[in-house]
């Protein structure tokens, strides 16, 4: 089969201005990007208050493995599978970070004959919304060590920092510095260090706003530091909210492009979903739900991380209540929950995928425990075999759940059709809103556990020192009624990654507490999770170049 870049460079994609015209928007709606990208406007999202909105699809998926799981890919077949049943259907999916797509994961547009293009400029540096986060989350580390070096009115402590800069690149090096160095003209030497552009704060404010002003305001609430006296000092303090503000302003717009059958698509925000809360902006999940009858959309990594955050984060702050989810599952990373090598998956092995059902019954336990129905989406790979995928049907179909073997990889929407009948016959009817797993107004402590305890399966959880103490101030200073953002690995239920399937009776620690008070939710880390990865021995970046005509190859 070809690859994907070459499958997205044979593709034929549709004057961006005829996709508009097909979701009857007017000129003042939109702005093109070039001839396929466009930048949808402030006020379209008001306009529509008045119309009803469609159906919301969820897709997540089970732990993650490196045998892959296609959870967009899922997403963008699912969607063009829609359109071929004669549903207007739009999808609404997260920017890539250039951090995972010149390091190891890849990049966030599909793959094969579900994909989201131009996939170059999509997963390269598409309308420029990353850099202008990028730009503004280190502006404000400018201004503070600014204000620090111009005689620090606001007596803030050096050494309580807490705003980090940020770039959109893999790079453990720049984990820990100190700036400032070069003697008095130089600054005020201070301990920093970088976080990728996708784990700021700015990220999740822009995913969460919804309005220029919004976004404002939330920018004014980030707590940037601590004074000598312990109290918290925000960027309204810097009164630099409005330059902040001034550099997001076409950021904030959601970006709209088209699958490769043509089917809409609203791209737009990444925050990752191990570090941060993984979805793309409310703005463009409820613009997609105003002009389609389905919004399929997508969560980071497995429920446990992205779906939990959705539902405890984004549809709270959003008012948006998912119809139905799907859960992605492939028999490959089945079989890796159940014990077996990578290097071995093409084996047939119906003990093993007996095994890491359990990861995928556990997934099925949260999404039931939020209320919401859902279905069980194999994603085949050529590898697999009939009895491999029967079992899984018949697995799945014993326990009542709902489930179908798609393979929009390589058939695109056509491969899909029985996903999307199964997905819209349970989404008819549209549920209220989920059961969160905890109250807002519970103890910060109160809700930790409720995740840990309801969504990971853990026994308990176990605070380091300094967690307690941040747990301690954070209630003091008002922000416990906030919900609760936990950054924790992707790979495992637990804080381990080296645990696969289900983990029994393990404690989740709880290292450090970050506020995120502009987000509107208080940072969790747990195990050992890093806001800044590394690359990996061989990095993704080694097999890209570019011809003299500029055609982009090795790009996956």
């Amino acid at each position: 089969m070809k690859t994907d870049i070459e499958i997205a460079q044979e593709a034929t994609l549709k004057p961006i201005g005829d996709i508009t015209k097909d979701l009857g928007l007017t000129e003042a709606d939109w702005e093109p990007y070039g001839h396929t990208k466009a930048k949808l406007s402030y006020d379209l999202l008001e306009n529509l208050d008045s119309k009803p909105d469609g159906k919301v699809v969820l897709v997540t998926s089970i732990n993650p493995t490196p045998a892959g799981e296609g959870k967009s890919t899922v997403t963008v077949g699912l969607g063009q599978a829609l359109t071929r049943l004669g549903q207007k259907a739009l999808i609404a999916l997260r920017e890539p970070s250039l951090g995972p797509v010149m390091g190891l994961k890849g990049g966030a547009a599909g793959g094969g004959y579900a994909q989201v293009l131009p996939m170059e400029d999509i997963n390269l540096h598409f309308t420029g919304d990353l850099h202008a986060i990028t730009t503004a989350n280190n502006a404000l580390s400018a201004m503070i060590d600014n204000h620090i070096h111009r005689g620090n009115k606001l007596n803030l402590d050096p050494r309580r920092v807490v705003w980090k800069r940020v770039m959109d690149i893999n790079d453990r090096a720049l984990r820990q510095i100190v700036v400032g160095l070069g003697g008095p003209l130089r600054g005020v030497p201070r301990e920093d260090g970088f976080n990728i552009t996708v784990a700021s704060e700015i990220m999740a404010i822009l995913c969460l706003a919804t309005s220029l002003d919004n976004l404002k305001k939330r920018l004014a609430n980030i707590v940037i530091g601590y004074t000598y006296d312990e109290e918290p000092v925000t960027v309204k303090d810097l009164n630099i909210e409005g330059a902040l503000t001034l550099l997001l302003k076409d950021a904030i717009k959601p970006n709209l492009v088209q699958t490769t059958e043509n089917t809409p698509a609203i791209i737009h925000g990444g925050p990752f979903a191990n570090i941060a809360h993984g979805c793309n902006s409310i703005m463009a999940t409820k613009t997609a739900a105003k002009l389609g009858d389905y919004a399929v959309t997508e969560a980071g990594f497995g429920a446990d991380l992205g779906a939990e955050k959705f539902l405890d984060i984004k549809s709270r702050a959003g008012d948006i209540n998912p119809s139905a989810v799907v859960i992605v599952a492939t028999v490959r990373a089945l079989k890796m929950h159940g014990g077996v090598h990578r290097d071995n998956l093409k084996e047939k092995n119906l003990q093993a995928l007996e095994a890491g059902m359990e990861n995928l019954k556990k997934h099925m336990e949260t999404i039931e425990s939020f209320g919401l129905p859902f279905v069980v989406a194999i994603n085949q790979f050529p590898t697999d075999t009939k009895a491999e995928t029967d079992f899984v049907q018949s697995w799945c179909e014993s326990r009542g759940a709902d489930v179908a073997l798609t393979d929009v990889y390589a058939q695109g929407g056509a491969g899909g059709t029985e996903l999307a009948e199964k997905v819209m016959a349970v989404a008819d009817s549209t549920p209220g809103k989920p059961n969160y797993v905890y109250d807002t107004n519970e103890k910060l402590e109160t809700k930790i556990r409720k995740v840990a305890q309801t969504v990971y399966g853990a026994n308990d959880i176990e605070l380091s020192p300094q967690a307690k103490k941040q747990l301690a101030y954070y209630e003091q200073a008002g922000w416990g009624n906030l919900p609760v953002c936990m950054a924790k690995t992707q790979y495992s239920l637990s804080d381990d990654p080296s645990l696969l399937g289900r983990p029994e009776n393990f404690t989740i620690t709880i290292r450090e507490l970050r506020p995120s008070i502009g987000a509107g939710f208080i940072v969790v880390l747990t195990g050992n999770m890093m806001t800044m990865p590394g690359l990996p021995e061989k990095p993704a970046a080694l097999n890209m170049d570019v011809d003299k005509n500029g055609k982009v190859k090795g790009l996956f």
